[in-house]
């Protein structure tokens, strides 16, 4: 455990320095790659010997390749790039607070003057920059859940909550061309959702709402109101008055759709993810957790919605939850 560290800033420093690309085309030694990235081949040599040592390279005659299984992650031009994932788990941000962590048990709570609630926190641009493969999984079995039923529909007008990367609307939005999206967040990270925008082909059916989203009007109503990865960023209670104004702003017949993290009643040893997840919005929020499902059960029932229906994929931590107005 102690070591782990270590471990992850070899990996983060052979994805920065694009060693996985430079040994796409085959193996090479430590001062060829070292020319060819136009580093320093002491530099150089080290870290291939250090990427060798945690298993993400082989190497042989002084000759490194990439390990099996690295050419699909790891290299950029790969479809199952998880680089980006990686910039943002063991980002300088994340690092910062977990830094302070024992200062947040203390406290119960941040003690970052900066931090992940800090109105147009820079980290959210890189979020929305660089969203994962679990990313647009999670997203295409959104709108599998909505098929039969946003298919019969004559219009579908969607509202994306601190829509990020955007990915959740845009995906509703290329699979049903009926499909409107009003975006909301800081104007920072609009700039970059945009991009994405464009480049799903749906920028023409794209509102943005800068703001607060527990202050800025929301519009409406639509017939899905979603919210995605940030609930976990609040207390129960703050998250109820989110799901409230989300309730209000959706169609008496439309859906309300909720992507998080949560716990279920598994000891933490069995589902570590959500725990060690809670650990990091300790020392990131000030109040925000993994909620429990039975919490959202409670979150649902008090904004006015039915009963949330629990969805996820194998090996993602990520659950959708849908409900409708009650």
């Amino acid at each position: 455990m102690l070591l782990s560290t270590r471990r992850t800033a070899v990996m983060r420093a052979g994805v920065e320095l694009r060693v996985f690309d430079g040994l796409a085309d085959g193996p090479a030694g430590a001062d060829e790659l070292a020319k060819r990235l136009g580093v320093h081949p002491r530099g150089m040599r080290v870290l291939l010997a250090a990427l060798a040592a945690i298993g993400l390279l082989d190497v042989e005659d002084d000759a490194y390749r990439l390990a099996p299984g690295a050419e699909e992650v790891l290299v950029t031009s790969s479809p199952a790039y998880f680089g980006s994932a990686m910039r943002l788990a063991s980002s300088d941000y994340e690092w910062q607070a977990l830094g302070r962590l024992a200062d947040a048990v203390r406290s119960g709570g941040t003690v970052l003057d900066e931090n992940a609630e800090t109105p147009e926190y820079s980290y959210w641009e890189d979020f929305a920059a660089y969203p994962t493969g679990n990313t647009s999984r999670v997203a295409a079995k959104l709108a599998d859940l909505l098929a039969d039923w946003a298919t019969e529909r004559p219009c579908l007008d969607v509202l994306d909550t601190a829509c990020g990367h955007g990915y959740y609307g845009y995906t509703l939005a290329q699979r049903f061309p009926q499909a409107k999206v009003w975006d909301i967040d800081w104007a920072n990270v609009l700039d970059v959702s945009v991009r994405h925008a464009e480049r799903m082909g749906v920028r023409d059916r794209v509102e943005l709402i800068t703001g607060d989203m527990f202050s800025v009007p929301m519009g409406g109503p639509y017939d899905v109101t979603m919210i995605t990865n940030v609930l976990h960023h609040f207390s129960e209670e703050r998250a109820t008055e989110m799901l409230t104004k989300l309730a209000q702003a959706t169609k008496p017949d439309g859906k309300v759709a909720v992507v998080a993290i949560t716990t279920d009643d598994r000891p933490p040893a069995e589902d570590p993810v959500p725990h060690l997840f809670s650990v990091l919005m300790l020392a990131w929020t000030h109040e925000g957790e993994s909620h429990s499902m039975d919490a959202y059960r409670r979150m649902f029932a008090a904004a006015g919605l039915t009963p949330p229906r629990f969805h996820s994929l194998p090996g993602v931590p990520l659950r959708i939850l849908l409900a409708e107005r009650a």
